[in-house]
């Protein structure tokens, strides 16, 4: 103890060296692309909201009309699912203090896992603590050096981080294009795996995936499935099962990726695929096996969503009336929506500058939306996304909307 103490005091007394900005602080300090946006008062990130998560937010203790929110559902404020947090912490505490792999696994992780399974139609599901870590994690698993990751150009930045620990080679397809794809498929070799990886949603256009062709495609080229449904999972089917479910390809998709953020009102995420797939992905996911696991309170409250969303079927056909009105209204007023069909509504400005600036003067008239701007997207795709809830009434919707039109008209965007 005495020597631990001695080694403790000698390093506790070392004199901290001066010397010139290393090249890493030398790299951030250039780094002035957010200053300059704050310096013309239109930065659009990091607003803080005071308020629980609802279709009204209070931001500097204004109520704003949210119109930027994954809530799909509007499940965050559902009593039943704030109730089955408060009982989780109560049993299990706030976290696990370890990764599943090791002391990290509680029972309600393997009830969420068996009810994740028979939402999606598969065999077996396992939960991460995110969907981040759940693309990170299955991709570089599944393929080795031999192996051939498909991906259209559009996904989301989860799996193009993936794609980037992954030893197999990468080829990009152009977005929903199925000449492109066939292409793709053809440039791989024989004998390794193929896997296809598509957002079944895409979280920015709300266009939904070309999912019979992509399948059509798949059987040709003896290629495999994998649907990122973070977008789809309480969105599209008639029960909420997303992507695969509403083009009855379910068996022909193996894997199924889903995430809690958005409609299941939590954080954490999960794959669903056939028992063997999954056993492979429990002891060979490195994003699993080397972080803690989802906290009991979120892993509760997924349980509870599922089991809301069975009982109030009512939300996804609201959502639905909320979306048909939305687009019907954008539409008719001159935005170009692209090939949105969903609760996503892209509305294209085609400029930075002027999106920034839409997005800051709705905030100032009480309406939130996301800004997507370079570089993530190219310039000339620039946009504000709208998306709905079916929480949202039809009051908020057309104040919202006639909110955009007469500030978009001001900004000679429409």
């Amino acid at each position: 103890m005495v020597k631990f103490q001695a080694c403790l005091m000698h390093y506790s007394n070392v004199s901290p060296l001066k010397r010139p900005d290393s090249l890493l602080r030398q790299k951030v300090n250039k780094y002035d692309a957010p200053e300059k946006i704050r310096s013309l008062g239109i930065y659009p990130y990091f607003r803080v909201i005071e308020s629980d998560q609802d279709t009204q937010v209070m931001i500097a203790g204004k109520p704003v009309l949210m119109f930027g929110s994954n809530s799909y559902l509007g499940l965050t404020n559902h009593p039943a699912i704030k109730l089955a947090a408060r009982r989780a912490v109560s049993k299990y505490g706030t976290g696990c203090a370890g990764s599943r792999f090791l002391n990290g696994t509680l029972d309600i992780h393997l009830e969420l896992e068996e009810k994740l399974a028979v939402f999606t139609g598969k065999e077996a599901a396992l939960v991460f603590s995110t969907g981040f870590q759940v693309n990170i994690g299955v991709i570089p698993a599944l393929l080795g050096r031999n192996d051939y990751l498909i991906l259209d150009e559009l996904d989301h930045a989860s799996i193009i981080e993936g794609s980037r620990l992954c030893f197999g080679k990468t080829v990009k397809f152009r977005h929903n294009n199925m000449d492109s794809l066939e292409k793709a498929l053809q440039h791989c070799g024989g004998g390794g795996v193929k896997l296809i990886v598509v957002d079944g949603v895409f979280s920015m256009e709300g266009d939904i995936a070309n999912l019979p062709e992509i399948a059509g495609l798949a059987e040709k080229y003896h290629a495999s499935i994998m649907v990122d449904d973070a977008h789809g999972l309480g969105v599209l089917g008639a029960r909420g099962q997303g992507t695969a479910a509403h083009f009855n390809l379910t068996g022909e998709t193996e894997l199924i990726m889903g995430t809690f953020s958005k409609s299941f009102a939590s954080i954490g995420g999960f794959i669903a695929a056939d028992q063997a797939t999954i056993n492979f992905l429990k002891h060979q996911a490195r994003s699993l096996i080397f972080s803690a696991s989802i906290s009991p309170a979120a892993t509760a409250s997924v349980i509870a969503a599922l089991q809301v969303i069975e009982e109030e079927p009512e939300r996804i056909s609201q959502l639905w009336s909320n979306t048909e009105l939305a687009h019907h209204e954008l539409k008719r007023a001159g935005f170009d929506t692209g090939n949105s069909c969903t609760p996503i509504i892209p509305l294209f400005v085609r400029d930075d500058m002027k999106t920034f600036r839409l997005c800051r003067m709705l905030l100032e008239e009480g309406v939130f939306v996301n800004p997507v701007t370079s570089p993530g997207v190219a310039k000339e795709a620039s946009l504000i996304r709208f998306s709905l809830m079916a929480t949202h009434t039809r009051l908020q919707i057309e104040e919202a909307i006639e909110k955009i039109c007469k500030l978009s008209k001001k900004l000679e965007i429409i």
